[in-house]
């Protein structure tokens, strides 16, 4: 972000803080799940509820967001206001704490598939329902595409773009950010579609660059509330040679990391 030291510090302190009101309120999901409205404010749902009545054939759609704020309350907040979602979850490594989130994340309203669970997602965006996919991850270069994420050539991961092309259903990018007396704000954005040309592979890199320049653009609106603390270009050092990343940067217009 071009930020001096300093400057970084203050953001990453923030952001260690701004953990523990996550998890301070997803402790509080059996009492917010009767006060939803009142602490998370939702702008542009009738996006979503638009497409809910029209004539789609039965099948759901795609919700894109990141690690931005309160991402779990997010869910909770589409699932209380009526929106079918299904998160797509990251099983944690302890059974316990895996246990733990599901049974609250279900509580709210979400059902949660996991990342291995592509059959059960087409499955169910057949079947009307939303798919959650948090997008910010750093994936290998076999399971992503390499796209231009904070002037830095980046994986991204791809799923949104191949389920929106392949299934037609259209991919509402939204994001949520903390207000200043503790409460949310949830903007859902207007629907995007994929264009379905023959170059499938040119399609889905288009719209993951475009999915990946949205994101980008809200965590400079509120960098102190992304959070994602591991190596967000460690594959892109690890998995391309020298001489690749060279060629990708040219190509890109990106700086070296």
């Amino acid at each position: 972000m071009n930020v001096d030291a300093e400057t970084a510090k203050k953001i990453a302190k923030i952001s260690a803080v701004n953990f523990g009101s996550i998890f301070i309120e997803v402790m509080s999901f059996p009492k917010l799940k009767n006060n939803m409205q009142s602490h998370v404010k939702m702008i542009g749902l009738e996006h979503l509820t638009n497409y809910i009545n029209s004539d789609r054939n039965g099948r759901g759609a795609v919700i894109m967001t990141s690690h931005s704020d309160n991402w779990e309350l997010m869910g909770g907040a589409f699932a209380q206001n009526g929106i079918p979602l299904v998160g797509v979850a990251k099983k944690q490594k302890s059974e316990g704490a895996d246990k733990f989130i599901n049974e609250y994340r279900t509580l709210i309203g979400m059902h949660i598939t996991y990342r291995s669970g592509v059959r059960e997602m087409y499955k169910l965006l057949d079947e009307g329902h939303f798919i959650g996919l948090i997008m910010d991850q750093d994936v290998g270069r076999h399971d992503g595409v390499v796209v231009k994420f904070f002037n830095r050539a980046t994986n991204y991961v791809t799923g949104a773009a191949s389920m929106s092309r392949f299934k037609g259903v259209p991919i509402f990018p939204a994001f949520m950010h903390k207000n200043s007396d503790g409460t949310h704000t949830l903007e859902i954005q207007p629907p995007l579609y994929v264009e379905k040309t023959s170059d499938k592979r040119a399609d889905i890199y288009q719209m993951t660059q475009q999915l990946a320049t949205l994101t980008e653009q809200h965590i400079r609106k509120y960098p102190a509330e992304w959070f994602w603390l591991h190596d967000r270009w460690k594959s892109i050092r690890a998995e391309f040679t020298p001489a690749e990343i060279t060629e990708i940067n040219s190509k890109l217009g990106t700086q070296k990391k």
